[in-house]
């Protein structure tokens, strides 16, 4: 009838609505966390940054401290600790998890750390500056070669142009830097950094598939933050030990932390600070993807240079280190104005049932007269189909006689 006509359109009407509001909703949340990681990656890694100068920038003992790897050791350490912390208290995923895959880019990203730490004495300041800025590259790479990714052209011109970005901002901030040489072993080494953070970057991509593989029957299945944090900085740990005992830094870190207690303060504030921000690394990593933690983690230094900008008139950029920022921040704006555009519209609630009252205007309602017609209608057929089912009804009493 009309009346159902109009019901069921107008309940179609209510479930689209309510399917559109639930999707802009949960856009409105994934942003809202996106912003929630941006913000700790920022705080912790800015104190961070402090931290890592207390360590390495001071004197102690009237030299510098220089034992990386033991350093290393000790904050992935801390950083296991922290994550088993994690799982005690909010519990597993409960989901069966890819746990080779974790340990080896926890593996490959520890190689990728120590090789880019000891390039920095054989290579020039600005091929120091290219490495630290284009490490977005690999990532895609990684991703598109073994995490079986892909990518659309508005995120390779992102890629593209922020590296570029960057490059022009650190190349520029300091002019007066030798540019002095490149050894073929310093060059090897950026390389191979670069080559250990495409690995990372397509593991931990791979990682979310597999474990979407290992679960078919559980929706969205992926690790727990404290898995990831867990059995990479676990890897990291083994690591970073071998390191350390190959190049004897594990006793000299060791002698000098006992030695100066400032110093052992220094490398454990380093370590909590590691820990607080890798929180929010794996969080970036397990709501989103490595791509967005490496843009976030690339352009951080030009957030905070400017924040200082502001904040104290005297620190000054050049006009390349400006048209670097622009760059930056004119395609991270145009990638979240795609992202606000890219989000559904709900449909306007007040005409969505016009077109169904339309239909059932067409429908005529029935009058006494036409109904008793029907009926007079129903009857005749009725008593047309009497007689013949009648007489096949008697055929085979007739045979059978």
């Amino acid at each position: 009838t009309r009346r159902g006509v109009i019901g069921r359109a107008r309940r179609g009407a209510g479930e689209r609505l309510m399917v559109s509001s639930s999707s802009s909703s949960s856009s409105l949340a994934k942003s809202a966390r996106c912003a929630f990681a941006v913000v700790g990656i920022f705080a912790a890694f800015s104190y961070f940054a402090i931290a890592q100068e207390d360590v390495y920038k001071k004197t102690y003992g009237g030299a510098r401290f220089a034992a990386t790897f033991f350093v290393l050791t000790v904050e992935r350490g801390v950083n296991v600790v922290f994550a088993l912390c994690g799982i005690a208290t909010f519990g597993g995923s409960g989901v069966r998890t890819p746990k080779g895959e974790i340990f080896k880019s926890g593996a490959s990203q520890m190689l990728a750390m120590a090789a880019s730490n000891e390039a920095l004495r054989y290579v020039s300041y600005p091929t120091q500056v290219l490495g630290k800025s284009c490490k977005m590259v690999p990532v895609i790479v990684g991703g598109l070669v073994l995490g079986g990714r892909t990518f659309t052209m508005a995120q390779y011109a992102q890629v593209a142009f922020v590296t570029l970005g960057v490059a022009l901002f650190n190349l520029a901030a300091d002019s007066t830097k030798s540019a002095g040489s490149d050894s073929a072993y310093g060059l090897l080494l950026i390389g191979l950094s670069l080559v250990m953070d495409a690995v990372t970057g397509g593991l931990q991509d791979r990682v979310k598939k597999t474990t979407k593989a290992l679960n078919p029957r559980t929706p969205n299945a992926k690790p727990s933050v404290y898995e990831s944090m867990l059995y990479t900085n676990l890897s990291g740990t083994v690591v970073a030990l071998v390191l350390a005992l190959w190049t004897n830094q594990l006793t000299t870190g060791l002698s000098a932390c006992v030695k100066h207690p400032a110093l052992a303060r220094a490398v454990l504030v380093y370590a909590l600070a590691s820990a607080v921000g890798q929180n929010f690394i794996y969080y970036t990593i397990t709501s989103f993807d490595v791509l967005v933690l490496t843009t976030v983690t690339t352009t951080r230094k030009i957030f905070s240079t400017v924040y200082s900008v502001f904040r104290d008139p005297s620190n000054k950029l050049n006009p390349t280190q400006w048209f670097g920022c622009a760059l930056v921040f004119v395609f991270l704006a145009y990638d979240a104005a795609m992202s606000v555009l890219a989000r559904p519209k709900p449909p306007a609630p007040a005409t969505s049932a016009r077109p169904a009252r339309r239909a059932a205007k067409s429908i005529p309602n029935p009058t006494p007269a036409t109904a008793d017609a029907d009926a007079t209608a129903a009857v005749s057929a009725h008593r047309a189909r009497a007689p013949s089912s009648r007489a096949a009804a008697s055929a085979p009493r007739r045979r059978a006689a």
